[in-house]
């Protein structure tokens, strides 16, 4: 057996880690849980392609633990013999004397025992390696990678090449660039056709986890890693499940949630209630828009880009230059909705979105209370959604947004107000506006005698 050196960390150390992954923590939080650098927790984690390679179970009572073996260590250490060590673990006196002689440290020329070592050994002896079923069988290899990065073809068997693309980098797919085309079939389409394709050759039968495991983790030798490209999500490592619903949301409290929002909002019979959210563009532009539930008026926020913006490489984690940053995004919609009376501006239900974070001092400037919709509920905010369709019109994705000045937006949003609406009973959101501010004033008369 090759000499350890310095021992890796113990499977154990590794098992918990995975389990801090499996939560939904980052690669460095979950090595700093553990106790390993972050580098090791990188190094896991990409070997593994983001996902255990290892059981998460703990093992059976019937091995030896790493605890057990310090005790072993110490009570060797003290000169007791081999029957006493197993009375004083409860272990049979067969089980110590084969540990005593399997896994003792060899290096100084005698037997010395160590727990650290002897804890690496036994978990390189209980290691059962076996060649990955691609690796063994050509035929069926060949079938998986045909699928997976097949050509396309013409029905007369005609090549299609697709676009130019760069050599694969060891990233994700690029964003908002051209993908390699392939024939791109899923691992459980290619899984379950092979069957179909080969009914009565058992050789040629896998399982869709077995073709994810050889194109993501390390070692397996089956499949090219550039081939992961190929898949629909493009993703160079797999991503837990639990991270994906572990997206970072501080700025949401559970006083602020919708479900805290007042009844009179849902009803839309008190106006005052508005709806918001963003437009995105191209090169980092925004629309921020602003629907009234009762009169479904709209208001369209001006998000211009800060000074510097494109002069400069963006710092991590510095000012947001686009024009939505938190700042940015409340002085606009302050300066947007003091425009209108208090009696109008009583709640903004918006989004998860963290260009909102800043929504407390929003709320003090303006007197509007702020309320966030659940993740992944439009429906939610059904007339901003509704509202924000109708705007793609003017303002179609793909397109610069921050060429339009403050001025052109007013023009578009004036359009859509004096546009008749079939739930408004034919009337415009204009006129049933300037109802309700009629009416506001004249409550404040009657209330003033």
């Amino acid at each position: 057996m090759i000499s350890p050196g310095a021992p890796s960390s113990r499977r154990s150390i590794e098992r918990e880690f995975w389990k801090e992954i499996a939560s939904g923590v980052s690669s460095e939080d979950a090595a700093a849980a553990v106790g390993v650098s972050p580098a090791v927790g990188t190094r896991w984690f990409r070997q593994g392609g983001g996902m255990p390679t290892i059981t998460l179970s703990q093992l059976g009572g019937r091995y030896l633990s790493f605890a057990e073996r310090e005790e072993i260590a110490l009570m060797r250490s003290g000169s007791l013999g081999v029957r006493e060590i197993a009375r004083r673990l409860g272990r049979d006196p067969s089980t110590i004397s084969r540990e005593l002689r399997r896994n003792a440290a060899t290096r100084g020329g005698k037997l010395e025992y160590r727990a650290s070592v002897a804890q690496w050994k036994a978990e390189l002896l209980a290691r059962r390696p076996k060649t990955a079923k691609l690796v063994r069988n050509p035929r069926l290899r060949e079938y998986v990678q045909e699928h997976l990065d097949g050509s396309l073809h013409l029905p007369d068997g005609t090549l299609v090449d697709g676009p130019q693309v760069a050599a694969w980098q060891g990233r994700n797919k690029p964003r908002r660039g051209d993908r390699k085309w392939s024939l791109a079939w899923s691992p459980e389409q290619i899984a379950q056709r092979v069957k179909v394709d080969f009914p009565e050759d058992e050789s040629m039968r896998i399982s869709h986890e077995a073709i994810y495991q050889a194109l993501y983790i390390e070692g397996r030798g089956a499949l090219k890693r550039e081939l992961v490209a190929a898949l629909r999500t493009g993703r160079s490592l797999r991503k837990p499940r639990a991270r994906t619903r572990n997206k970072p949301q501080g700025h949401v409290t559970a006083d602020v949630v919708i479900s805290q929002r007042p009844a009179e909002a849902a009803d839309r019979a008190v106006p005052g209630h508005w709806e918001g959210d963003l437009i995105i563009g191209t090169n980092r532009s925004a629309i921020g828009t602003l629907v009234e539930r009762s009169s479904r008026s709209t208001m369209l926020v001006h998000l211009p880009r800060l000074p510097g913006y494109g002069q400069q490489p963006r710092a991590k984690n510095g000012p947001a230059l686009a024009g939505y940053g938190a700042s940015a995004m409340a002085q606009a919609l302050t300066s947007s909705v003091t425009r209108l009376p208090a009696q109008l501006r009583k709640t903004l239900t918006w989004d998860r979105g963290k260009e909102l974070s800043s929504h407390a001092q929003f709320a003090l400037e303006t007197g509007t209370q702020v309320y966030f919709a659940d993740p992944h509920a439009p429906w939610q905010r059904p007339t901003n959604e509704n509202t924000n369709g109708v705007l793609r019109q003017y303002f179609p994705k793909g397109t610069d947004l921050a060429r339009w000045s403050a001025q052109e937006l007013e023009a578009v949003a004036y359009t859509l107000n004096n546009r008749p609406r079939k739930v408004l009973g034919w009337r415009t959101p204009a006129e049933v506006f300037a109802n309700q501010l009629h009416s506001l004033d004249n409550t404040g008369v009657a209330t003033t005698d």
